[in-house]
């Protein structure tokens, strides 16, 4: 009986083309302009990071007129004057008192809203949904002088300092952050199985029970994304901030300003000091990227 069986190859016959290339393997030249527009990228995103670094460590003559790309000569008096030009270390606490206590007011709010939406059904639940997200359409200018006339009037009617003071800051900051704060953490609840929460029910725990031992536990990422989005909505907003704050409760992206006086423009120590102030933001986000990132996609991907 005849066999249909494929003639064994030669051993030094060459293998097919199929065999030898992958069809999902990329061409030579692809990966080559891949990585002459990455390269490209990098230097276009770091040059002014070697500009900020660079302009810091001059005396002002050589930041004032012509800039030069390699510097005649280094300094780091710069870090030293920019604490005492404007009062940097004020500005800095100012900042992560308003940055820190929006940070936690969103997060506590945004967790027992997104896990009521997430969990139960009440009447008017999709139109306190889209009301949420349909906030973010609007500008923040829009905001400004409703909120300035709002702050003014309380504070003259009942004597509670919101105009000025870091309070009514931290209120401004937290209608910014917090509704996109709800809508994202309603997903992720969502990506999380309700039988976790029926398992801790009937285990013993009320709902409050299932929330902090089941559902946040299992939520750190989408909890941390939160987080970090209301922290540096807050950090670096400068619009409320020149507007809402007094020489005292004034934070650190409207008091970088105050090295630009009449007469001359401290640009070195505007440099520094925007460097001092980046580093520990830039080193925190670091640390949490894995958590953000897993934040942000965990609930489309599940």
């Amino acid at each position: 009986m005849p066999s249909h069986a494929q003639p064994a190859a030669l051993p030094g016959a060459p293998r097919s083309r199929a065999r030898r290339r992958s069809p999902m393997a990329a061409p030579q030249s692809f990966l080559w302009t891949r990585r002459v527009i990455l390269t490209f990228l990098a230097a276009f995103a770091l040059l002014p990071v070697y500009v900020m670094v660079s302009s810091s460590l001059k005396p002002l003559q050589d930041v004032s007129g012509k800039f030069h790309w390699i510097p005649s000569g280094l300094t780091v008096q710069p870090y030293f004057d920019i604490w005492k030009t404007v009062p940097l270390a004020r500005y800095f606490v100012n900042s992560l008192v308003v940055a820190g206590s929006a940070t936690v007011l969103s997060v506590i709010i945004a967790v027992f809203s997104a896990y009521a939406v997430s969990r139960y059904k009440f009447r008017g639940k999709r139109v306190f949904t889209v009301t949420v997200l349909s906030t973010q359409m609007f500008p923040g200018i829009l905001f400004l002088l409703p909120l300035f006339l709002i702050f003014v009037n309380i504070g003259n009617s009942t004597g509670i300092a919101l105009y000025g003071s870091r309070g009514g800051l931290i209120l401004t900051y937290l209608t910014f952050s917090l509704p996109f704060s709800i809508w994202m953490l309603i997903g992720y609840f969502d990506s999380i199985p309700k039988d976790l929460d029926e398992a801790a029910l009937v285990d013993g725990c009320g709902p409050l029970g299932a929330l902090f031992r089941v559902v946040v536990p299992a939520a750190v990422p989408g909890i941390v994304a939160v987080a970090v989005y209301a922290f540096m909505t807050a950090w670096g907003e400068v619009l409320f901030a020149s507007v809402m704050t007094n020489d005292t409760t004034r934070t650190l992206a409207v008091g970088l300003q105050g090295y630009a006086t009449q007469n001359d423009v401290y640009w070195n120590q505007v440099m520094a000091a925007s460097l001092v102030v980046s580093v520990p933001i830039v080193a925190g986000f670091l640390l949490l990227q894995r958590y953000l990132v897993a934040g942000l996609t965990a609930g489309a991907v599940k």
